[in-house]
């Protein structure tokens, strides 16, 4: 019998994109420290200052942004990464500081497939002559509860087309790769 497949909610931050300390707010690894305010109340102005400059100070180069011609190229290299290892990538988005993906894969863990699109989309971009870092490290794996919560993680990503992201769907029967 084959193994049951699941669909997750994968988001991958660029290099710097969001450190400890940022005023839009932050989360510590496993919420280990608490934190006031998030991305949708952020914490008072000033007060985590000294935390972000130290971790900025930390990077090894600027905060990466991918630019809007590089969208297309690191998203397709995601989605196409998926679907070659058996995924079934729903929904994508590209924007300068994240991706979200909308992908069906094996049950279990889903950080060896993000690992490796990831490295896929780092390459794809190397070869477009993008030389910074793409990525933070990890990314964020979300497993969708129910097709509620599937619903609403699709029409969360296609929103991201209003903030300029590359925006690609399976369900689209044009599908242009020239959306957001």
């Amino acid at each position: 019998m084959p193994a049951p497949r699941v669909w997750f909610h994968l988001i991958i931050s660029a290099y710097g994109s969001w450190l400890p300390g940022d005023p839009r707010g932050f989360r510590t690894r496993h919420h280990r420290d608490h934190v006031d305010g998030d991305y949708k109340s952020p914490p008072p102005v000033g007060i985590y200052d000294e935390l972000h400059d130290a971790n900025q100070q930390s990077l090894t180069q600027p905060a990466t942004v991918i630019p809007t011609t590089l969208r297309p190229i690191v998203g397709s290299a995601l989605r196409d990464r998926f679907n070659e290892a058996g995924g079934r990538v729903l929904a994508i988005s590209c924007g300068g500081q994240h991706a979200h993906i909308q992908v069906q894969l094996d049950a279990g863990d889903a950080r060896v497939p993000l690992r490796n699109a990831k490295r896929t989309a780092t390459y794809a971009a190397r070869n477009a002559g993008f030389e910074p870092k793409l990525w933070a490290i990890r990314g964020k794996i979300i497993r969708i509860r129910d097709r509620a919560h599937q619903q609403n993680v699709y029409r969360y990503i296609l929103d991201h087309a209003h903030e300029g992201a590359w925006v690609w769907s399976a369900l689209w029967k044009q599908n242009e790769e020239t959306h957001g």
